[in-house]
């Protein structure tokens, strides 16, 4: 028996699948969540321990509470292969500069946890001439664990609430808006010159003067 297909019938489209971010034609929406997935599990800690919020981390990373059962590597070797900086401790104003360097020197994605009171916003040295108030004025901050200073196990809250936010990451929404590049002029405008070679020293135009 011979059957006719139906002519009126309209073809479904199906949506679209999301893309990912730059990869738009590479990466599709569950690779996200691979990625996602990759990240969640892989931090590899770079420790700032500036007070005795550092002995708190370490706490956490010994055998009682083990946080590499929750997939943090602690004491990544250095900034250019750690994904997680955990600030625990008063930054001082003097210390400021080499914490936002270091983590200037961490690849992307890059995460960041104030632990303590100190670095959350100055605890009780907020009023000192010579602490920073707050670490997250100098780099972004993604979870504050508060404390003076936190248990381990506030530290294990803290891990476990950044792995929420990395998995429900999109790198598009994260890197799609990028701020303007500074230009070239900008970055060296606070570096020191070197002296012209074509010009003469001070000693042999005094010298010609004469």
């Amino acid at each position: 028996m011979d059957v006719t297909p139906d002519t009126n019938e309209q073809p479904v489209l199906l949506p679209e699948p999301k893309r990912l971010g730059a990869l738009a034609r590479l990466a599709p929406e569950p690779m996200k969540v691979i990625l996602n997935w990759g990240r969640r599990y892989s931090l590899w800690v770079f420790n700032f321990g500036l007070a005795c919020c550092a002995i708190e981390f370490i706490a956490a990373s010994m055998a009682r509470h083990d946080f590499i059962r929750l997939g943090v590597i602690p004491f990544a070797p250095g900034p250019r292969q750690a994904d997680l900086m955990v600030v625990s401790g008063t930054v001082t104003d003097k210390m400021a500069p080499a914490v936002k360097r270091l983590y200037e020197q961490m690849p992307e994605p890059k995460y960041v946890i104030s632990f303590g009171a100190c670095s959350n916003c100055g605890g009780p040295y907020w009023d000192s001439y010579s602490v920073t108030k707050g670490v997250d004025q100098i780099i972004p901050v993604d979870v504050y664990v508060p404390g003076c200073p936190p248990r381990p196990e506030a530290l294990l809250q803290g891990i476990l609430k950044l792995q929420e936010k990395i998995a429900r990451e999109s790198l598009g929404e994260r890197y799609g808006t990028e701020p303007a590049r500074p230009s070239t002029a900008a970055l060296q405008s606070g570096l020191v010159k070197p002296p012209n070679p074509g010009s003469t020293s001070g000693t042999d135009t005094g010298e010609a003067g004469r």
